[in-house]
């Protein structure tokens, strides 16, 4: 089958199994085109949480899926392609942060969304990087513990000067792996260009930005800015999507080599094999890991994340 085919089977299938598809933002353009919403990890368990179909795919990492798991538990909750992992998510165990939480015990837990539903069980309050510095501005406690990224932790940490923040050295191994030379490099080459840049970069990438903020944020800036150039510096499936949105403007990597290889594993035919029932897994959490998991990120709601 071509892609056009196979997208027409999928939109075949998900009509006849009351499957709503959920495509993270750094999907592939052509896996985003078949999704009935695409967007930032928590935008879209929201989305999930309100569509009245009866089962959910996602087309992002697991712990996207656990998240829509963890506010829809009603519905049957898939992972379109079962090894698609996130390595920020996964670094840090439970045990871990609560022997953290022993040396820091006047610290409130300021868990990000991209953790595992066992972190989440022990954070006081969840944070997205579109919400998170209004959030730990309205937090009750001065001192924070914020896990697990140390770079978005330094962005917010310089928003939020009041408050104490104890960072780990965590983070995304993708946007990391972006440093200073890499923007200058990309400024000479486009020296008309804004640079737009994700959070969860380093503090050294970070402060050559003409905007900062989530991939949701820095898609909607580029769309409406008067600018007609853009480096773009967070997963290069940012770059491809505005090229299709905003065909007038131009849009450049910050580098070749900012790809995260988790997002990418998932395709097409993973997603339609999920749909046939030959594919893909069903995300089953516990009840009682679910209750406990949620609670912070209905603390983030109820701080106006």
């Amino acid at each position: 089958m071509t892609v056009r085919e196979l997208q027409d089977e999928i939109f075949k299938l998900k009509r006849d199994t009351d499957t709503c598809i959920l495509a993270h933002s750094y999907m592939a353009e052509e896996i985003c085109e078949i999704a009935d919403f695409c967007g930032d990890s928590y935008a879209l368990s929201v989305k999930a949480k309100t569509a009245p179909n009866k089962n959910v795919i996602m087309c992002g990492v697991r712990f996207m899926a656990e998240t829509v798991k963890m506010l829809s538990p009603q519905k049957r909750v898939y992972l379109a392609n079962p090894s698609a992992g996130c390595p920020m998510a996964e670094q840090f165990g439970r045990e871990e942060i609560e022997a953290v939480k022993k040396l820091y015990p006047d610290y409130a837990v300021v868990a990000y969304i991209n953790t595992t539903a066992q972190l989440k069980t022990i954070a006081d309050v969840c944070v997205t990087s579109s919400s998170v510095v209004k959030i730990c501005k309205a937090l009750p406690q001065k001192n924070i513990l914020f896990i697990p990224d140390i770079n978005l932790g330094s962005f917010v940490k310089a928003q939020v000067p009041e408050k104490n923040f104890k960072l780990l050295s965590g983070g995304c191994p993708t946007h990391a792996r972006m440093d200073e030379e890499d923007v200058l490099a990309a400024k000479r080459e486009h020296p008309n260009a804004l640079f737009l840049v994700h959070p969860e970069c380093r503090p050294s990438v970070v402060k050559h930005a003409d905007y900062v903020g989530s991939t949701s944020g820095i898609t909607d800036f580029a769309k409406a800015s008067a600018a007609k150039e853009f480096i773009i510096g967070t997963e290069n499936a940012i770059v491809q999507h505005l090229q299709f949105a905003c065909p007038d403007k131009k849009f450049y990597p910050l580098s070749k080599d900012l790809v995260c290889h988790n997002m990418r594993v998932t395709t097409l035919a993973d997603v339609y094999d999920c749909l046939r029932g030959v594919g893909g897994e069903e995300i089953l959490m516990e009840e009682g890991l679910r209750a406990a998991a949620v609670k912070c990120i209905e603390k983030m709601i109820e701080y106006g994340g």
